[in-house]
């Protein structure tokens, strides 16, 4: 009560966040490593798990993916505007008919970028892949479709100890196995598996998680015509 004599109702506190996940600071539950920095949060909610049509998207992740080896991720989305200003914005028609020599000698002067001569050379390396992809396959989406998991297998299991599940594994290293025989570079199982993850082949929003439902539901819509 106060000194007007009014009752003071004090907030509930919020009910602590169960295993897995993170309440933000709007409230909501999300997947804890999305923590509280806005543009990580904005990238869980709207990005991670749903599923990616554009080729030059894919290619975009999967250069991304590559890059972030050893680092967070978070270090890859502070700099991945700056990588689409450097990179003809993962146009791989662009890059693979680039001098890649003379283009990563520049790049290494871009403080706004990861300064890794290897990796920013696999980028265009990786070009020259994925346009023998798309010659072959039409796309690099339709290429993409064999790597799905059964669609029993793509959702995460509320379970975390029968996470993750064994075809996910299987296809992720048969992922990074083929793209290490059409010439990708710094694209290993545990990176196939992070770029599933980020591309909607798979959903591993936590059961909790306020995007999974909508993840599941853009994934089941986008897939619908694969039998899996």
């Amino acid at each position: 009560m106060n000194s007007t004599g009014n009752t003071i109702h004090k907030a509930e506190p919020e009910p602590p966040a169960p295993e897995g996940l993170l309440r933000g600071h709007d409230g909501r539950l999300r997947c804890f490593w999305a923590g509280h920095d806005p543009l990580y949060q904005a990238y869980h909610d709207t990005e991670w798990g749903r599923p990616i049509v554009n080729d030059r998207k894919i290619f975009e992740m999967l250069c991304l993916e590559g890059l972030q080896a050893g680092l967070s991720w978070i270090t890859i989305l502070r700099k991945r505007d700056n990588f689409r200003a450097a990179l003809k914005g993962f146009d791989f028609y662009q890059l693979a008919a680039a001098n890649a020599d003379k283009a990563v000698n520049s790049l290494m002067l871009d403080s706004g970028l990861i300064r890794h001569r290897g990796k920013l050379a696999a980028v265009f390396s990786n070009a020259g892949a994925a346009v023998k992809l798309v010659a072959e396959y039409g796309s690099l989406a339709a290429w993409l479709r064999q790597f799905l998991p059964p669609a029993a297998e793509r959702d995460r299991p509320a379970n975390a100890a029968a996470f993750p599940a064994a075809e996910r594994g299987r296809c992720a290293a048969r992922l990074a196995r083929d793209l290490k025989k059409r010439g990708f570079r710094f694209i290993g199982p545990v990176t196939a598996y992070a770029f599933m993850q980020a591309a909607g082949l798979v959903n591993d929003h936590s059961a909790g998680c306020c995007c999974h439902a909508a993840t599941a539901a853009a994934q089941k819509a986008f897939y619908a015509d694969n039998t899996g």
